[in-house]
């Protein structure tokens, strides 16, 4: 019995991993052996059976929508950055910003946020999940071209590779915190694991 992790993902969408896959223009590097018409929970059950981590994770950042893949992905800019401060980087300030109020100004925000990031900020990851978040180039006259095909996916799914790689000194434990907050995400939750052992005592 695989437990029951990746249950109860309310906001995930009900469509088949392949098609949503495709539609990001990305796929998994794990053979899988589940079904073409296979949903996500049975998908991520397999890979986590195999410990494909960075699957997991790739696909995390596809099925989750975009206010809560960019919160995801602001979660663990944080871990590294730290607490608020004065000295956040803008990326990361107009992110959260967008998360709790989804405005075009906000968004605008993002993306000049990410004109102004210093070249070794990886921070422009959750500025440019919250640019291509509806699938577009950007607010006001970029909204008519579309975005290239899973970009947002890719920025959130980037911003945890690059956390998990700060915190390598405890990568396979990190890393299952990172698809622990997902997943709390994905059910409804706001990602915060305080209670992350009660909620693994719940789910086996």
């Amino acid at each position: 019995m695989m437990g029951k992790r990746f249950t109860g993902m309310s906001k995930v969408p009900k469509e088949p991993v392949a098609k949503l896959l495709s539609m990001a223009n990305t796929r998994l590097e794990t053979p899988i052996t589940a079904p073409v018409a296979a949903l996500a929970e049975d998908v991520l059950a397999e890979l986590d059976e195999k410990g494909a981590l960075i699957d997991i994770l790739r696909l995390l950042s596809i099925i989750l929508p975009p206010r809560e893949r960019v919160w995801w992905a602001c979660m663990a800019a944080r871990d590294y950055i730290g607490p608020k401060s004065d000295n956040d980087p803008k990326s990361l300030i107009a992110a959260e910003d967008w998360v709790f109020k989804p405005t075009e100004e906000n968004r605008a925000r993002a993306r000049d946020a990410m004109d102004d990031a210093y070249i070794d900020d990886d921070t422009v990851n959750v500025a440019l999940a919250v640019l291509y978040a509806d699938g577009t180039l950007g607010p006001a006259d970029l909204a008519e071209y579309p975005a290239p095909a899973g970009a947002a996916e890719t920025s959130a799914f980037a911003m945890n590779v690059v956390a998990l790689d700060k915190n390598s000194d405890r990568f396979e434990e990190y890393g299952q915190l990172l698809i622990d907050r997902a997943v709390d995400i994905a059910r409804g939750g706001n990602g915060k694991m305080e209670n992350r052992d009660k909620m693994k005592e719940a789910t086996q």
